[in-house]
């Protein structure tokens, strides 16, 4: 059984996955983690991002798992350099290129494999590329102003206003929800569900409650 859970940043979509997948004793996988740890490889490569093929390369050079100290680049984990601004702000252009979606998809998909097939997946285009057969399609969405107050409270907004918070997560639903491939939207059979007056136990529920039915 897979369960996925997609949206756009600070709708709280880690926190409920990762609740979610306990409930139900699933492993728990965020997608969206080994996009930024092929980005954080390629710019260490030092290729140019907007190079679809050159990516590629990188990206089929290295090994990206997921575990419990987060994702790992060949074995190693990079929970911590993944979210730093240098990996964020470049990594909708590296994960916009088809073909290294398409690589990373398949990564994603055998890492559930390993996990007998039950996880739930964390993400933005879960329901609709990843696991489209699934029956447990959730989209998690939010007020931007909502989103942006939450973004401001994580660690890695560091000293960023509200504001300028807002404008990133802006910029970023705009580069991913127009891109060719795999563009963030809910899937058409997905149980939408707005957070943006609710609390994570009251997400938790309605998502496992739509499982139910």
């Amino acid at each position: 059984m897979v369960v996925a859970i997609d949206g756009p940043s600070g709708v709280g979509k880690s926190t409920v996955s990762r609740a979610v997948a306990i409930a139900l004793n699933l492993a728990y996988l965020d997608t969206g983690s080994t996009y930024r740890a092929a980005t954080l490889a390629v710019l260490n490569a030092d290729v140019d991002i907007g190079d679809g093929q050159a990516v590629l390369e990188v990206v089929r050079s290295l090994s990206i798992d997921y575990g419990t100290e987060g994702v790992l680049l060949d074995g190693v984990s990079v929970a911590q350099e993944v979210r730093t601004d240098r990996v964020t702000s470049k990594v909708s252009t590296v994960s916009a290129h088809p073909e290294v979606r398409a690589e990373i998809v398949a990564v994603q998909r055998a890492w559930v494999a390993r996990h007998g097939g039950d996880a739930v997946v964390e993400g933005r285009d879960i329901g609709t590329v990843v696991f489209p057969d699934t029956r447990n399609k959730i989209y998690l969405t939010a007020r931007q102003d909502v989103r942006a107050a939450r973004r401001a409270r994580d660690d890695e907004a560091r000293e960023a206003s509200v504001a300028e918070i807002a404008a990133a997560l802006q910029a970023r639903d705009e580069a991913d929800s127009t891109r060719k491939a795999s563009p963030l939207r809910p899937a058409s059979d997905a149980t939408i569900i707005d957070t943006s007056d609710i609390g994570i136990e009251q997400v938790v529920e309605a998502v496992l409650d739509t499982m139910k039915s």
